[in-house]
């Protein structure tokens, strides 16, 4: 696999109608998965032996609000392989970006901390900012805002004027 488009076969083949969507843009490569589908999507590109994204790099979330789905999760996964050459083993890289739309209500996805444990803390922070609750996660509470905070900072329909209960009065 040399390229964004090798890759993003290999993947439409293994995943199959579980791929809605795909694209490479610069080099990078993108496929959109179902929410109900997107925990064994992952799971099977972690154990694929070709493929092996070993590395959860980072979850994150974005707003489209007015869009229905509201939310996108975005996984970004690598897999990072030594590969022994004549004289050398020289290390594989690959990059693949996996997208999920999830609504507005219920807002809330399947944990992928038995896949990846470094999920962990980055469902936390997206649950934290965001408000995406992860169903099945070990521990699910905030992880950057006090317990008392109202709301979710990094939703676009937060009100940005809102004072906290810890904070006060302004002067």
């Amino acid at each position: 696999m040399s390229s964004a488009d090798d890759l993003l076969e290999h993947v439409k083949r293994l995943l199959g109608s579980d791929v809605l969507d795909s694209h490479s843009q610069c080099g990078d490569a993108t496929v959109i998965v179902p929410l109900g589908a997107a925990r064994e999507c992952l799971r099977r590109l972690k154990l694929d032996a070709e493929l092996a994204f070993n590395v959860l790099i980072d979850l994150t979330a974005v707003d489209h609000l007015g869009r229905e789905p509201r939310f996108d999760l975005v996984y970004h996964l690598a897999s990072i392989d030594a590969v022994p050459r004549e004289d050398r083993t020289a290390a594989v890289h690959r990059r693949l970006r996996v997208k999920t739309a999830v609504p507005e209500s219920p807002c809330a996805a399947d944990s992928v901390c038995e896949v990846w444990s470094a999920a962990n803390w980055f469902e936390r922070e997206v649950f934290d900012l965001y408000g995406i609750e992860f169903r099945g996660h070990p521990d699910l509470r905030r992880i950057l805002l006090y317990d008392e905070f109202k709301g979710h900072p990094l939703r676009k329909d937060y009100p940005k004027e809102r004072r906290q209960p810890l904070l006060g009065p302004r002067n």
